[in-house]
């Protein structure tokens, strides 16, 4: 079967589909930093501050929400969903593929299969974590714990833990960003927020 006018089967036309986290998974925090101008570009690039990821991908949030929930916390997530047009101007200023994928190959995010996030506590307050959002340093990536703080470690653990369990896929050089499982399957997107 296929959609009228599309010419794609069904199961590849759904699996195109993004979808708003914030019903899937209301618990989540949101702090969306290209919506404002709180990033490194130092302008906000998304005309709203909406999560947008595959159905599959929010739906796999969404168990690691409840599940970290269940101990006590949460996550605050910084990006979801980036359009191609995002990625261009991103890699323009920051040409490095340890942080910024190249737009020629697109993005994990540019497919929506791609998370940035933080854990909080209960009441949604920030914990320490290694750094900050797209710290563009060695201290950033999962091999440098031994520059972190105990407690930092002791957190990162925890996220680490969560997204692991539910399948996501740590990026090395940012203890931020995790893959859902089967990213590459996802076609790159440039539509806006």
């Amino acid at each position: 079967m296929v959609f009228v006018g599309l010419g794609l089967p069904v199961a590849q036309a759904q699996e195109e589909q993004l979808v708003d986290i914030a019903p899937v998974a209301p618990r989540l925090r949101l702090d969306l930093r290209y919506a404002t101008a709180d990033n490194f570009l130092h302008k906000a690039v998304y005309a709203r501050a909406r999560c947008l990821l595959r159905e599959p991908v929010a739906a796999r949030l969404a168990q690691v929400t409840d599940k970290l929930a269940a101990q006590g916390y949460g996550l605050k997530v910084w990006d979801c969903y980036r359009p191609l047009s995002v990625q261009k101007q991103m890699w323009a200023l920051v040409p490095d593929e340890n942080y910024v994928a190249n737009p020629a190959k697109g993005s994990r995010h540019n497919r929506g299969a791609a998370v940035d996030l933080s854990l909080v506590d209960a009441q949604g307050h920030d914990l320490e974590m290694p750094t900050t959002f797209d710290d563009f340093s060695p201290r950033a990536a999962r091999t440098s714990q031994a520059l972190w703080s105990e407690s930092a470690r002791q957190h990162y653990a925890i996220l680490h833990a969560a997204m692991t369990a539910a399948g996501f896929l740590p990026l090395p050089s940012e203890w931020w960003h995790y893959d859902a499982p089967g990213w590459e399957r996802y076609g790159i997107l440039d539509r806006p927020l």
